[in-house]
């Protein structure tokens, strides 16, 4: 009997597609059944061949040897997932196979992971497409009672291959000119090196700012504050006698209120989350780093079927989904959240008409809980976090905006004008759902809002007391994960021109490349965290001085997916894309060959590197400090210590652990210093307990050079990187 083969994108994924499909035994990478047969890649099985691929020359990097232009662009099999790409390859030429699904993730690189295999393994019987948006049985049973042609989505293909295909064109000749014209470890990118410039502009900003002193003149009169402001509404004084003098003209005196405005005001319920703004919220409450919350809200979709796509870049649902809503409502009716989710049931309250648009839903639709009802006690304290923002923010849009009036009086004493400003709350709406805990948009003004007493006009107030109060102005603040992505979002402001805004289009990036962008620069050394804030280092400010001009603006990439997103749709030629592109790369290599700068480390150390004898640099990880040869060809590096969640019990701030073996300890920046037997001994029992095994886990992770959620092009990358002559 003909069966028909299933190809998912991961084990996880693929054993679930089995599940519900009835293929029970167990086969050689695969599951099978008696009409299916489910098997699946490792992420990408095959990817763009590297450079050595197309002649001996390349195995050498040399400038002379630049640009590299292959005719046609080949494929080849990743050595590390060889072994199950062999066993894909099998399948799909099984006699017994007549057809094949391709179940990979529901989006463009979803697509290339699948038709590369196929392509590579000469694959050339009928294709249909799994597209659905979460992993719950009934989407999987309705998924594969709909299946789509896969020509459908050639498009779709075409323009994961010209994205990749472009990547590889520009990436790797303008990261082997960068190198070997300066000799260091330096890479670039059409999506990193802006977003790279965004930090470092930022930072010469801050170094540029002089901060000024300003005061501010407030009065107390009994029941309320009042501030003073001049004739534009500014309440900074600038001019410390002035303020003086205002403060002395106002004591004791009386105030009368000229005018009270009172002004009904509404905010409309949050938009539903896509990834993007998922990642800024978790960042600024919990500071999880975007590649931390995509990662969580992974599991959350493939493991626990709680949550729909995580990967969209959309805020909207379809009319379509609008019948699943009130399943999806029971699915979270239990817990903390459930009172909220019975009432909208009760009640039967509609979604608000704002969160429904078939026009702004692309490829997959917000993220929003499933139809499937979850125990919580089965998450981890983070999968419970993530979960909980979805639930909340879903909840929340059955709810009727949040009302209230805003009332700003003005004052004037003795020809001086005040002003105060309050808010009365008259309706929750959908604030209900989140009691205190929304994260409102912080004010920018000195006047923060108060209670007000009832108020009138002409109404006389005595000042009880008056305060001057000092500030300084401050410069613009350091970027955050948060604040960052929302800047790749939305980078038009950086943007000179007011006529190219318009082609900014999806921002730096796709919401699904943002994390891993981000992730590149903390592991090319390029940024580090202070705190919460992304600073960057001397290595990322030079890189960005030499790297061509027109590869710093955040136009470039907004371009890039604008043509890409046409391709998609079949309005544009990859063909043609392509052979521009290669005109580009050749351009930028001859920017770099061309430039007169020069690269200095300024982080060398004594310490010789153990294996080519060159000083090591000493840098700054994600997790902690490292001893990197400063030779590209070399590639050594080491661990010196890790950031721990292991706290100081001085000043309780997270300690590092240096050292390894039984010569392990911990190190706190106050000067607190202990071994590892003693730290084991010291919180034995506590809640925050660490044991041996704690300690071997973090040098576990600590010394492994596997990296998780890496794109195909930064595997490729930075495989070119490490490789010698």
């Amino acid at each position: 009997m003909a069966k028909t083969l299933v190809l998912a994108e991961k084990p996880s994924v693929g054993r679930e597609l089995a599940r519900v499909l009835g293929c029970r035994r167990n086969g050689n990478g695969c599951l099978i059944g008696d009409k299916y047969i489910v098997t699946w890649a490792l992420g990408h099985l095959v990817t763009l061949a590297d450079p050595e691929h197309y002649g001996k020359e390349y195995q050498k990097w040399d400038l002379k040897n630049l640009p590299m232009l292959p005719k046609k662009m080949d494929l080849e099999v990743i050595g590390q997932t060889s072994k199950q790409y062999k066993a894909v390859k099998a399948l799909l030429h099984d006699k017994e196979v007549s057809s094949l699904v391709i179940a990979t993730d529901a989006g463009r690189e979803g697509e290339l992971v699948a038709r590369w295999i196929v392509s590579k393994a000469g694959f050339s019987k009928p294709m249909k497409r799994l597209w659905i948006s979460s992993q719950t049985d009934k989407a999987i049973r309705d998924g594969f009672a709909n299946l789509k042609d896969a020509k459908e989505y050639d498009s779709l293909y075409q323009a994961a291959q010209a994205r990749a295909e472009a990547d590889w064109l520009v990436g790797l000749n303008v990261t082997r000119a960068l190198t070997c014209k300066f000799n260091a470890q330096l890479s670039a990118g059409r999506v990193q090196t802006p977003t790279l410039a965004l930090i470092v502009a930022r930072e010469e900003e801050i170094r540029k700012f002089r901060p000024k002193e300003y005061y501010n003149i407030n009065a107390d009169l009994g029941k309320f504050f009042v501030t003073w402001h001049d004739a534009k509404n500014q309440t900074a004084v600038f001019d410390e006698d002035k303020a003086r003098e205002l403060c002395s003209k106002i004591t004791n005196g009386i105030f009368k209120v000229e005018s009270v405005k009172r002004t009904p005001k509404s905010v409309s319920v949050p938009m539903l989350y896509d990834l993007t703004e998922l990642q800024r919220d978790a960042n600024k409450k919990y500071g999880y780093s975007a590649k931390q919350t995509l990662n969580i809200m992974q599991s959350l979709y493939e493991r626990h079927k709680a949550l729909t796509y995580p990967r969209t870049d959309s805020r909207y649902l379809t009319d379509d989904i609008i019948p699943t809503l009130t399943d999806r409502l029971r699915a979270v009716s239990a817990g903390e959240m459930g009172a909220m989710a019975k009432d909208i049931i009760a009640n039967k309250k509609p979604i608000a008409k704002a969160c429904v648009n078939n026009a702004k839903v692309s490829d997959h639709h917000a993220i929003i809980p499933t139809e499937q009802r979850i125990d919580l006690l089965k998450l981890s304290n983070d999968e419970r976090r993530i979960y909980l923002l979805v639930v909340q923010r879903f909840l929340a849009c059955f709810y009727p905006p949040y009302r209230y009036e805003s009332v700003r009086a003005e004052l004037v004493c003795d020809g001086e004008r005040f002003y105060a400003i309050g808010r009365r709350i008259t309706d929750g709406g959908w604030r209900k759902v989140y009691d205190d805990s929304y994260d409102e948009e912080e004010q920018d003004s000195d006047v923060k809002e108060q209670a007000l007493p009832d108020i009138t006009e002409g109404a006389s107030f005595k000042c009880v007391n008056t305060q001057l109060k000092k500030g300084r102005t401050r410069a613009p603040a350091r970027y955050t994960e948060a604040t960052l992505l929302s800047a790749m979002e939305n980078p038009s402001k950086f943007i000179e021109s007011k006529k190219m805004k318009e082609y900014i289009g999806g921002g730096l990036g796709t919401p699904a490349t943002r994390a891993d962008i981000i992730e590149k620069l903390f592991s090319s050394f390029y940024v580090e965290r202070h705190g919460n804030e992304i600073v960057p280092t001397s290595k990322g400010e030079q890189v960005i001085k030499l790297a061509p001009e027109d590869l710093r603006e955040p136009l470039l990439t907004a371009k890039w997916e604008q043509r890409l997103d046409a391709i998609s749709k079949g309005k544009e030629n990859r063909g043609e894309f392509i052979g521009e592109i290669k005109s580009y790369a050749t351009e930028l290599v001859k920017d770099v060959i061309s430039s007169e700068a020069a690269y200095v480390h300024d982080n060398v150390t004594r310490r010789p590197c153990p294996e080519c004898g060159k000083m090591l640099l000493a840098v700054n990880g994600k997790k902690g400090k490292m001893l990197v040869c400063q030779d590209r060809e070399c590639g050594y590096r080491e661990n010196v210590s890790m950031i721990t969640n292991a706290r100081c019990p001085v000043c309780h701030k997270k300690m590092e652990m240096y050292g390894s073996g039984d010569k392990k300890s911990f190190v706190c920046v106050c000067g607190y210093r202990e071994n590892e037997e003693a730290f084991i001994k010291r919180t034995k029992g506590s809640a925050n307990a660490a044991s041996k095994s704690y300690a071997r886990e973090y040098m576990r992770r600590q010394n492994s050079k596997e990296e998780q959620g890496e794109s195909a092009f930064a595997k490729a990358l930075r495989e070119a990187m490490e490789k010698k002559k």
